[in-house]
């Protein structure tokens, strides 16, 4: 082994050395120097580095991260700050926010001349101080205390540090306040000995933006020393929040053949990060567009605002030529101004093409056939039309119109709701005999105006030729019904009447045979040949055929077609009472007390089937030479009616009394008709007619139905 020379040892030494002095070497993680003072220029230059800053996690920097509190500079991975874009006012300071796995830090600049536009710390990142900070002289020094949301493991670490210069010995620090001793509480704490305050967990800017604590130094007794001063926990806002369409579904209209640059629908989205920063500064842009037709870039959006304009020519914008009137555009919201490191947000906005009635309907012919059974009514033809506007509109809709040939408003128009033809319509019966041809002019219209350079032209009006068929209608009865008056009893074989009946179908020259349709009583005939009607039985006014003194009969006219047509007539026949029913008495039996101290027996009615003046007034009269005198007496009452009284009493017994009455008529008419009155033993409130061998009938009753029938007539 060969001795080691000097300048090996030299060598060796001196790398022992350098090791053992890095290794020795105290790094203090963080920024090297804190706070920076610059002069406010006439303008920030856009990419010009303001200042270089140096920052180390003592563990070589890996993943390391910078932020600035203002959203016009960044921070260069050489730890050059610089301006994203040329501006002039900034405010008084800037903090930039250095962060690795390992360690992070906070510097401020300080801008010296520079306008107040953002206010104190607290406003730049949107916090506000829940009271007034005095401005006095205190050993207490504390400054806010900025953390960024979401950091990651290990917790807890430090983030700030109160320093007490004048803190009495054995004096402790207390931490207070929501997040400590208040919910959510065990966020923060503090080394009471040391003052290092450090946080337990990751933060959520969203949940709680900032924290107002309170600091003081107290004794071993608990006893306030001095403070409490006010310690702020600022978080500081991460881009962890997409933008986020809350107002959907975004459905625009837009008419067809608008303006380029017709603003339809606005798009907004939301974003919950920092409103004060590019966090929250949205952007956006039309992702896609469906379909893709006439051209892929039909529709523009402002990229701040969100307004959807359309980009092409109204000639594009016509809905009749568009492959598909709806159009659906992906709109993309996208934070950080809209730079690709920007959470993005996506939604569908749905864009319907709207008609206007820029199309009038068209006939799809000139001229429509159609053929028509005379007598018939409906529809007898369709008219077709053509309209290339949107058939869910008033813009295709068809309103028809007959202008002219019909005068007797025969025909009428409707509009097919689902196919929108016109339905032509016989809504009278036509004639052939009257009329075998009709011509209609019908003009068709939309339910909506035209728009103003469109109008009707003359497609918009047809020519219909209508023919009317020929039919074997039935003979008609002239006149209809037939009337005639006869008196009741004329003789049978006397003729009535000889009815008429003609053939509408005068061309045809048929001839017409007649018979009996109905004939309730059998009373009549017919002669098929001349039509002549005669009796075959009386003619009887009181029948229950006849019904206010009219007998209805009906007959048939049947003409010589093939196949041969049926009309059928009414005959209607009055008839004249004459006096041919004798009156009759009412009513036929009466009851009497054998003892009555009034005698009157019954009161009498009579009726006549037939009418006045051979009916009333009656003549009531009793049959005398079956009677004896001096027993009983008939009075009249009035035209109708009569009393029968006794002149004595009678023994208890039946009696008949025949009472003869005769009406007014000419020749006049009588009637006998017996009269049973029973002759009744009337003791002690009971009237016994047993012996009288009649039903029992009290006087009184039949006095009392008497009366009744009278106050009736």
């Amino acid at each position: 082994m060969q001795p080691t020379t000097p300048l090996v040892l030299c060598v060796l030494l001196s790398q022992v050395l350098q090791l053992t002095s890095a290794e020795d070497l105290d790094c203090t993680p963080g920024f090297q120097q804190k706070l920076f003072h610059i002069n406010q220029p006439a303008e920030f230059i856009e990419d010009q580095a303001i200042l270089n800053l140096t920052f180390s996690d003592c563990k070589g920097n890996d993943k390391l991260h910078y932020e600035v509190s203002s959203p016009y500079f960044k921070v260069n991975n050489d730890g050059s700050l610089v301006a994203l874009r040329n501006i002039t006012a900034v405010g008084k300071t800037l903090f930039v926010h250095a962060q690795t796995p390992h360690a992070e830090d906070m510097a401020e600049l300080v801008i010296v001349g520079g306008k107040d536009i953002r206010g104190s710390l607290q406003d730049i990142f949107k916090f506000e101080r829940t009271s007034p900070v005095p401005r006095q002289k205190r050993s207490i020094v504390v400054s806010p205390i900025l953390i960024p949301e979401n950091q990651r493991q290990p917790f807890p670490r430090d983030v700030g540090k109160v320093v007490d210069s004048d803190r009495p010995e054995g004096s402790k620090f207390r931490l207070t306040g929501k997040g400590v001793d208040q919910e959510p509480k065990g966020i923060f704490r503090i080394n009471e000995n040391t003052g290092s305050v450090s946080v337990t967990r990751n933060l959520d800017r969203e949940t709680i933006a900032t924290y107002q604590l309170l600091v003081e130094t107290i004794d071993v007794n608990g006893r306030t020393l001095e403070g409490p001063v006010p310690l702020e926990v600022i978080v500081i806002d991460q881009n962890d929040n997409r933008p986020i369409f809350q107002e959907g579904p975004y459905i625009g209209h837009v008419m067809e053949g608008s303006p380029t640059g017709t603003t339809v629908m606005r798009m907004t989205a939301f974003d919950a990060d920092d409103p004060a920063t590019d966090n929250a500064l949205l952007r956006y842009n039309i992702r896609q567009q469906t379909p893709d037709r006439p051209s892929p870039n039909m529709f523009y959006i402002d990229p701040e605002k969100g307004d959807i304009v359309t980009v092409v020519s109204p000639a594009l914008l016509d809905r009749e030529t568009l492959e598909n009137p709806k159009y659906e555009l992906i709109i993309e919201a996208q934070d950080m101004a809209g730079l690709d490191v920007g959470l993005t947000g996506t939604a569908t906005a749905t864009i319907m093409i709207d008609d206007k009635n820029d199309h009038s309907p068209k006939f799809t012919k000139k001229e429509f056939q159609a053929t028509v059974e005379e007598g018939a009514v409906g529809v007898i033809v369709n008219l077709t039309v053509e309209d290339k506007d949107d058939p869910t509109t008033g813009a295709w809709r068809a309103a028809y119109t007959i202008i002219n040939g019909n005068p007797g408003q025969s025909f009428e128009i409707h509009t097919n709701p689902q196919t929108n033809e016109g339905m032509l319509s016989v809504v009278k019966p036509l004639d052939y005999e009257i009329s075998a041809f009709h011509t209609l002019l019908i003009k068709v219209e939309n339910e909506d105006p035209l728009v103003p350079d469109v109008s009707y032209g003359p497609s918009s009006t047809a020519t219909v030729h209508i023919t009317v068929l020929d039919v074997n209608e039935g003979p008609v009865f002239h006149p209809d019904p037939m009337m005639v008056t006869k008196q009741e009893h004329i003789s049978v074989g006397s003729v009535l009447l000889t009815v008429n009946a003609t053939d509408p179908d005068s061309l045809q020259h048929q001839t017409i045979r007649y018979s009996v349709y109905k004939d309730p009583a059998g009373w009549l005939n017919i002669n098929p040949i001349n039509g002549t009607v005669d009796t075959t039985a009386v003619l009887d006014r009181e029948s229950p055929f006849v019904h206010n003194s009219v007998y209805t009969a009906l007959f048939l006219a049947i003409d010589s077609g093939n196949p041969p047509a049926t009309g059928t007539g009414t005959l209607l026949i009055t008839l004249e009472d004459v006096n041919d029913n004798a009156p009759f008495i009412y009513p036929t039996v009466a009851e009497v007390c054998d003892d009555a101290k009034n005698l009157s027996v019954v009161i009498l009615g009579a009726s006549d089937k037939d009418l006045h003046p051979n009916t009333d007034p009656f003549k009531f009269e009793i049959h005398k030479p079956t009677v004896p005198d001096k027993v009983w007496k008939i009075s009249k009452i009035n035209n109708t009616h009569a009393l029968v009284s006794l002149l004595q009493n009678l023994n208890k017994a039946n009696y008949h009394l025949p009472i003869m009455v005769t009406d007014s008529g000419k020749p006049p008419m009588t009637n006998i008709t017996d009269l049973r009155v029973q002759v009744c033993s009337c003791k002690n409130s009971k009237v016994d007619c047993n012996t009288a061998g009649a039903p029992h009938f009290s006087t009184t009753a039949v006095l009392l139905l008497s009366f009744f029938s009278l106050a009736r007539l």
